[in-house]
């Protein structure tokens, strides 16, 4: 009987050591998918990037789809707080065709883009700018909040 233990703990000692090189393992290549999503790749055909001690900065790339970006970008003071001030281009071709190249800027106004393809807002009518006017002109007092 002590033999037969010993014999059968000596088999299962060979066995998961040997047996370790008979399992392959999955590498972690089949878990990974590059094209998860099912798109195309592009390749960065230029890439260009610059970043200065004093917090300005630069960066352009073109990628072979024809997408195109560039920023530059750098601090500014304005009273007690510093802001990043930041200018920038990018343009792509749209699904349809259509050449799109918008331009920006970010700083104390806000983030303002343009574009010849954005939409614009209609024209104030001429009855609400004459309201507008006649309401800046003609302020109304303000009476104190009654309390009960």
């Amino acid at each position: 009987m002590q033999i037969y233990i010993l014999l059968l703990g000596l088999m299962t000692t060979v066995y998961a050591q040997f047996g370790r090189q008979t399992t392959p393992y999955p590498q972690p290549a089949q878990y990974y998918n590059p094209n998860y999503y099912g798109r195309p790749f592009y390749a960065i055909l230029r890439q260009t990037q610059d970043a200065s001690p004093d917090g300005s900065y630069s960066y352009s790339y073109d990628t072979e789809n024809g997408i195109s970006v560039a920023e530059t970008g750098q601090p500014k003071n304005i009273g007690p707080n510093q802001i990043e001030s930041v200018r920038g281009q990018y343009s792509y071709t749209a699904p349809d065709g259509t050449p799109i190249v918008v331009t920006y800027s970010a700083d104390e106004n806000g983030f303002v883009a343009s574009g010849a393809h954005l939409p614009t807002p209609p024209p104030i009518p001429i009855a609400i700018q004459r309201a507008l006017a006649y309401n800046a002109a003609h302020p109304e007092e303000e009476e104190p909040y009654r309390r009960y």
